[in-house]
């Protein structure tokens, strides 16, 4: 392997990827997806489509799922710097409603592998954030679920510095608690 090394978390499924990266006075070059290196890590979801988004200093995006079409995920961010959520909502899992967040940045390249039937969600803590995504699955307005960010069953520790105000979608402010949660 050698090109990428793979931290796993108190959830099961949850990866934390950090590619090797090769600088010198040009600047930088890394590998941000290997199929062969994935697969040796234990990471064999198949992508299919590739996401962006930009966004402003706290902005919060989340916590979303797709019910019907679960999705693996692995994200990173190109620029800036985001906090970076999954929430287990895999009935049956000993850690269902339990959470683990992670700092992404264009400094620290790392990625977050989110698995299937996870909520995920993140907020922007730079002045301004480019994100990206590769889904297993594509995107499906109808079957789009979500999770409200502040639930307090889950208990999720946004770092929210003090005077940041959030921004969130219209629908991310109407989100249920886990408890209403139904796929």
């Amino acid at each position: 392997m050698g090109k990428i090394t793979v931290e796993t978390c108190e959830i099961e499924g949850l990866k934390i990827i950090t590619p090797a990266v090769f600088g010198d006075a040009r600047g930088y070059f890394m590998e941000t997806y290997s199929e062969r290196d994935f697969k040796e890590a234990g990471i064999n979801a198949v992508f299919v489509q590739d996401n962006q988004s930009a966004s402003s200093k706290g902005v919060l995006r989340g916590l979303h799922f797709q019910k019907q079409f679960p999705q693996d995920k692995l994200v990173r961010v190109v620029r800036g710097e985001v906090y970076d959520v999954a929430v287990d909502l895999r009935e049956g899992s000993p850690t269902f409603g339990k959470w683990h967040g992670v700092y992404l940045s264009e400094e620290n390249k790392k990625q977050f592998f989110v698995p299937k039937n996870f909520a995920h969600g993140f907020l922007v803590l730079s002045d301004y954030a480019e994100f990206c995504y590769k889904c297993s699955d594509f995107y499906h307005p109808d079957d789009e679920g979500g999770i409200f960010y502040k639930d307090p069953d889950i208990g999720v520790k946004w770092p929210i510095p003090e005077g940041m105000d959030l921004i969130l979608s219209e629908k991310d402010t109407k989100w249920g608690g886990i408890k209403e949660f139904r796929r």
